[in-house]
């Protein structure tokens, strides 16, 4: 049985791209699951837009992630002698032609078709006129003239093309360069790839390929077109819908495992079984159970699949997680003396690492400013909850969690008042919000000079306000 090898083959006009992440990943876990190998190439023949820069970023980022490529990835660019051969291979055995029909002949004709209800395509002017190679010729495939190609599809099963539909497309533009069909289809063959797993975008080309394989006698190969990734109104993810740069989404603080969790998701199910790791989908997946509908991409699962994620980090791993977050706002989790209480008290406070950054950075630095929502909700014009709290704090002789939620527990009882009334306005002291921990915690989590001063602080902010 033939070893299974897939690839992926980005363009480096721009940084990696999530569905790009999503067609990686299935390429990837397909491979693995199959013990066979995933390859990258780089398709960088459009030099006015491929950079190195975004090369690099594509390459990093697939390493980074845990998509890393089983052999080195080759470069298009770097493989003009072998397209070239490829393409005499077809002037040879008499499957192409040379082309010299204008521009403006082409655009005419093709306005013609449109006008008269006919799909736009060439019409085999030059067919049969066995016209030299020249500087204004381009090299065109013969496309048989009748005929079917049957494209067999792991997600969509048989998809059928009729071969009058599709017209002699060009294999090489009139300066000799290689057209991206037949690279595509010279590379997989020169790669070994056995399995093409690509977004839907690219059914229509899969015709195309196939008769430019059958006219350089290459082998068949498998093919899963996977639906497109999609924005909440059901239009292919872009820019307005969020972010699409699996750079911007490690930036913010998600986990490479929720990231490919939710990605594997997208046009892919195993029950109601939600939470998934890498090991995992290479046991689980199905190239045969991916759906055809489009793939809406949802943050807020994004978001929910990442908390699942993160609490199941060790303490350790978590602190590590975070730890880069925590340099990029100048914190040194170190000098926090109770920093293993306070990463247990905290990592469940927001959905991304960042935003747990966020809620630690007041137990580190001094409050610069005050939700003054949360003030007027729970506050109002007075004072007299964090002044009476305040003086009880002062006298209290024991700081331990017990002490202070036995402290608060009396407070409240004494004036008959619900929890919020007496806890929001000491976290709004301590944190500058009401987002923290239970209250006794929270302020055992400072010393006790620092909470006496937090709440001066607040008393101050109220009074100037008035």
């Amino acid at each position: 049985m033939k070893k299974v090898i897939t690839r992926f083959a980005p363009s480096p006009t721009g940084t990696l791209h999530i569905g790009g992440v999503r067609t990686a990943l299935f390429n990837y876990v397909y491979a693995k699951k199959h013990s066979g190998k995933f390859l990258v190439r780089i398709e960088d023949t459009d030099r006015e837009r491929s950079t190195k820069e975004f090369e690099k970023n594509i390459l990093d980022s697939l390493d980074s992630i845990g998509l890393s490529p089983d052999e080195k990835p080759i470069n298009q660019s770097e493989r003009g002698d072998i397209y070239q051969a490829a393409a005499q291979k077809i002037i040879d055995s008499g499957q192409a032609y040379y082309c010299n029909c204008s521009v403006e002949r082409l655009e005419k004709m093709r306005s013609e078709q449109q006008d008269n209800g006919q799909k736009p395509q060439y019409d085999g002017k030059c067919r049969n006129l066995n016209l030299k190679k020249s500087s204004d010729t381009v090299l065109r495939l013969k496309t048989p003239l009748n005929g079917e190609i049957i494209v067999k599809d792991y997600v969509r099963g048989d998809i059928v093309f009729n071969n009058a539909e599709l017209d002699d497309l060009i294999i090489l533009r009139s300066d000799g360069s290689p057209t991206y069909h037949l690279c595509n289809v010279v590379d997989d063959f020169e790669q070994g790839v056995t399995t093409v797993i690509r977004g839907e975008d690219h059914i229509s080309n899969t015709p195309r390929q196939i008769h430019i394989q059958k006219a350089l006698e290459y082998p068949e190969l498998e093919y899963a077109h996977l639906p497109l990734v999609l924005g909440s109104d059901k239009k292919r993810l872009s820019k307005r819908h969020a972010a699409t740069s699996l750079e911007e989404y490690k930036d913010e603080g998600y986990l490479d495992s929720a990231i490919l969790n939710t990605l594997a998701r997208l046009g892919w199910s195993r029950g109601d079984k939600e939470v998934f790791y890498l090991e995992d989908l290479i046991k689980d997946f199905d190239i045969t159970e991916v759906q055809k509908a489009g793939a809406i991409f949802d943050v807020t699962k994004l978001d929910f699949l990442n908390s699942q994620h993160m609490a199941n980090l060790s303490h350790e791993e978590f602190i590590n997680a975070i730890n880069p977050f925590l340099i990029d706002v100048d914190i040194n989790l170190n000098e926090h003396i109770k920093k293993d209480l306070l990463i247990e008290s905290m990592r469940s406070s927001s959905n991304t690492l960042k935003g747990v950054c966020n809620n630690l950075i007041c137990y580190f630095k001094d409050i610069e400013e005050y939700n003054q929502k949360a003030i007027d909700k729970f506050i109002g014009n007075s004072d007299k909850v964090v002044s009476d709290l305040r003086n009880k704090i002062n006298d209290l002789k024991t700081w331990d969690e017990s002490s202070l939620d036995t402290l608060l527990q009396k407070y409240r009882e004494e004036h008959d008042l619900p929890i919020p009334k007496v806890n929001q306005p000491i976290r709004i002291a301590l944190t500058g919000s009401t987002n923290s921990p239970s209250l006794g915690t929270t302020l055992y989590l400072f010393d006790k000079e620092e909470v006496l001063n937090r709440l001066d602080a607040l008393i101050s902010f109220l009074h100037k306000d008035n």
